[in-house]
């Protein structure tokens, strides 16, 4: 049977081009939390889940991307249960184009970036998140008003994230652009871009599948914790 990466993407980000982010059991593994909250089974099975136990923070759920919403395990609770739609982009639209010079952020721009993550809530971000892929923004008057960057890696493949726009800049292109920019830096790379969207984002969907992404499966996150 073909193995498709995607289809368990944090866990074959953990022990590939991530490893060195890794704990890591022989059946699962963890991001460090103040680097992104998700952990990853090889698969359903009680000892993935057993070993997924063995380093889970105390008192804190492992947030599994998962391609069914599986039966839950012994000695396990559900915190929550979500669908996800995994885009996918084989080249970007040659109908668009960047608008706006952006600039590559650096670590020294974390604190900037967390201010307007908090702005924007584009998702889960960390202290540690812009070690795990190139970020890139978009600045006004020095003020950071749009980013985007890159979290999961599985090997071949690179997820696009924290896509997020300043409230006072929304309408202007901006997300448009630093996507396009980083989908373009990607393909360079060798490299397939993939992204995670809401189903009932609309207009965010709309949006990706103008730039050439298109839907490859519905994935399922899967926030559970041991009794």
């Amino acid at each position: 049977m073909t193995i498709n990466v995607l289809d368990n993407p944090v866990w074959h980000a953990l022990t590939g081009p991530h490893r060195r982010h890794a704990t890591l059991q022989e059946r699962a593994a963890h991001y460090p939390r103040d680097m992104a909250p998700f952990s990853a089974i090889v698969d359903a099975s009680d000892g993935s889940y057993a070993d997924l136990a063995l380093d889970l923070p105390r008192g804190s759920e492992a947030r599994l991307f998962r391609p069914l919403n599986e039966p839950m395990p012994g000695g396990w609770e559900e915190v929550d249960a979500f669908p996800m739609l995994q885009m996918i982009a084989v080249g970007p639209s040659a109908a668009m184009k960047e608008e706006r010079a952006v600039a590559p952020l650096s670590l020294a721009d974390t604190p900037a970036m967390l201010e307007l993550v908090e702005r924007s809530r584009p998702g889960p971000f960390g202290t540690r998140t812009p070690e795990l892929g190139r970020y890139l923004g978009i600045k006004e008057g020095g003020r950071l008003m749009a980013m985007a960057g890159e979290r999961l890696r599985p090997p071949g493949h690179v997820e696009l994230s924290a896509i997020c726009v300043h409230p006072e800049a929304r309408g202007r292109g901006y997300g448009q652009c630093l996507t396009l920019a980083l989908m373009r830096q990607a393909f360079s790379d060798g490299e397939v871009p993939f992204l995670h969207v809401r189903p009932d984002n609309g207009a965010a969907v709309s949006l990706y599948r103008k730039l050439g992404f298109t839907v490859r499966r519905e994935i399922f996150v899967l926030w559970r914790r041991p009794r």
